[in-house]
């Protein structure tokens, strides 16, 4: 299954309002790996940011000057979402501004091109009721780490969202690919190594020497004692 971790920065919060999409940072995941393909957008919202949402991203309007508009990069980002599972956290959010922003060019919504969409927030609402389930919330309670995450930037935000998904959906406990192409704990003979048969070994039983005996034989009289003679354990292994 192809899945794109998508995020987005915007000047505001209300896209009904005039809002735009200043970033865009998706994250390709295939069969539940990352495929190091990404795909990251300045874009030029040819307006400025609220107060409020500078501090969030710090995006100025003098960096963004040089950047392509939106109609610019629209059909490259929906050839890189054609047909992927959309996972985002607060979707309703992402995808009301992608779709206002392709309504202005008179495409259809984002929807109809993709494959799905699963909102990670909702996800964590199911798994965490009644706690916090922000991004960092989550990073924190799930031991991702986001030390770097000083402002918000969309491409960083998407890679933090692939590794909350795979640890809230417990499918695996790393992104990380071996030579082999596979990820811990997926061997076996799926993955082309050869089954070994233990029959062929002899397992060791080290037994208990006479001190050791003799340790353990003195240790269980003071446990014994201090319990007052209710040693369970002991008629257990008197009747076995």
């Amino acid at each position: 299954m192809r899945q794109v971790f998508f995020d987005t920065e915007t000047t505001g919060l209300r896209a009904e309002a005039g809002d735009r999409i200043v970033e865009i940072g998706c994250v390709e995941m295939l069969n539940r790996q990352l495929t190091g393909k990404v795909l990251h957008l300045y874009i030029n919202p040819e307006r400025a940011s609220d107060e409020e949402a500078l501090r969030v991203h710090g995006l100025t309007e003098a960096f963004l000057s040089d950047k392509p508009v939106f109609a610019q990069i629209a059909d490259e980002l929906l050839a890189f979402l054609a047909g992927a599972e959309l996972v985002i956290h607060n979707a309703a959010f992402d995808i009301g501004f992608v779709n206002a922003e392709l309504k202005r060019l008179g495409k259809p919504p984002v929807n109809d091109v993709v494959d799905g969409v699963l909102d990670t927030l909702l996800l964590a609402r199911s798994q965490f009721p009644g706690k916090a389930n922000s991004l960092d919330a989550l990073c924190r309670r799930l031991e991702v780490d986001n030390t770097s995450r000083t402002l918000h930037g969309a491409l960083l935000d998407a890679k933090l969202l692939a590794e909350v998904y795979i640890n809230m959906t417990r499918g695996q406990d790393s992104l990380v690919i071996d030579d082999s192409g596979a990820a811990p704990g997926q061997g076996g003979a799926e993955s082309g190594m050869d089954a070994v048969d233990l029959s062929q070994y002899v397992l060791a039983v080290p037994t208990a020497t006479e001190e050791e005996l003799s340790a353990h034989a003195r240790v269980l009289a003071e446990l014994d004692k201090a319990s007052g003679g209710k040693r369970i354990w002991q008629e257990a292994a008197v009747s076995a």
